[in-house]
């Protein structure tokens, strides 16, 4: 019988969280109710009360550095619960504040681990709240301020998927099937290499795990190969460094290429699609870089070729990271094109802007390295199953 921690401010929020912890109770589950709020006695009695999560509050009267507090505090002490094996899923339904302390402990517990959160700011941009999480959320329609026809239904339907993402995670179909985790990153410029790679992984005993390079895909890739799980790395798919240098829309953050350092797993790298920067629709491209080369993925997508220059700040950018590995990488480069649509005669074919990333990339990087130097642009079979052979060779 799965245990759902029903955590929320029942300072403010009481009868809401109430309610739908019976919901859960009368769904055959077990309702554990957490007090997460700041500003006074619960309304109705916790099985985990504030005080047990954060014993004290600098300034009880200053409700913005008390939610703060509440938000460090809150997210190990449930994190901790989980680990325990005390709670099986987490809900919770909340305004601003509630939201921010709710989607800080969300964001600590596991990939896997069901998380609902009811909020009513989860029809703007979610990104400060989700992060790089599985965090549900569900638009509450009505503000969290009492039960009303609107509300009722909302919290049901909340209440009901948390439970069933709890019998489903402990379900014997949920279960991992043992397979070993090579993780890879893509985009849709370099799909072909990650597919024909895919293949032979998979024939070779190995589960794949594919990020798209979008920024928060990055980020996530990252988190996941610091959790210590995946046995390599096949990172061919490395755009977002360029759009953290240039400027673009999908950057991963300066910390790309960070967490395989301290891995203790062989990884491939390959300076995939950094031939572009991405942008929004046409109109959206910053004035600075009206006179550059564009190419239109989508209505959507703009694409911006990058430069000579700016192709040897990515090298160096990516041999400052991977000199620093602890196990020393595998390092490919396409000569024939880092991209699709790089590829010769693709509309950012440029040879003189690939040769500085290369020649950049070859002369920063430390001896040990490996390099594997192919002909063919990196969608090419031969570079890809050249790349995963290498891979596959460097694990064994």
């Amino acid at each position: 019988m799965p245990t759902i921690a029903v955590a929320g401010t029942l300072d403010t929020k009481g009868s809401e969280h109430a309610f739908v912890a019976k919901i859960i109770r009368s769904l055959g589950h077990r309702a554990l109710l957490i007090d997460f709020g700041t500003q006074g006695p619960s309304q109705v009695e916790p099985n985990v009360p504030a005080s047990a999560i954060c014993h004290s509050f600098s300034l009880p009267q200053d409700r913005g550095r008390c939610v703060a507090e509440m938000a460090q505090a809150a997210p190990g002490f449930v994190s901790a619960m989980a680990d325990r094996g005390e709670i099986d899923g987490i809900i919770s339904l909340g305004g601003g504040g509630g939201t921010s302390i709710a989607s800080a402990i969300m964001r600590a517990l596991p990939l896997g681990f069901p998380k609902v959160l009811v909020s009513t700011l989860a029809s703007g941009n979610t990104s400060p709240y989700v992060g790089i999480s599985d965090i549900v959320m569900v638009p509450a329609i009505v503000d969290v301020s009492g039960l009303n026809s609107i509300s009722r239904r909302i919290f049901t339907a909340a209440a009901h998927a948390v439970c069933a993402m709890s019998e489903a995670r402990t379900s014997e179909t949920s279960r991992d099937c043992g397979a070993p985790l090579i993780v890879a990153s893509m985009f849709g410029n370099t799909t072909n290499c990650v597919d024909t790679a895919r293949e032979l992984f998979t024939g070779a005993g190995f589960e794949v795990l594919v990020f798209h390079a979008t920024g928060t895909g990055g980020r996530t890739l990252e988190s996941v190969i610091a959790s210590g799980v995946p046995s390599a790395i096949f990172d061919v798919t490395t755009t977002e460094i360029a759009d953290e240098i240039v400027g673009g829309v999908l950057s991963a953050g300066p910390g790309r290429l960070e967490a395989a350092a301290t891995a203790q797993a062989p990884a491939l790298i390959a300076p995939g699609c950094v031939d572009m920067v991405n942008f929004g629709p046409r109109a959206t491209v910053p004035e600075r870089f009206a006179n550059r080369l564009f190419y239109a993925h989508n209505d959507q997508v703009t694409l911006m070729r990058t430069t000579p220059e700016e192709n040897v700040a990515i090298a160096e950018f990516i041999a400052a990271k991977l000199n620093r590995y602890a196990i020393p990488p595998i390092v490919a480069l396409p000569l024939g094109g880092v991209s699709v649509i790089s590829a010769q005669g693709g509309p950012f074919h440029d040879p003189a802007a690939d040769a500085a990333l290369f020649t950049t990339l070859k002369t920063r990087l430390r001896p040990e390295i490996s390099l594997i130097e192919s002909p063919h642009p990196i969608n090419h079979p031969a570079f890809a199953s050249r790349c995963a052979e290498a891979l596959l060779a460097k694990i064994r």
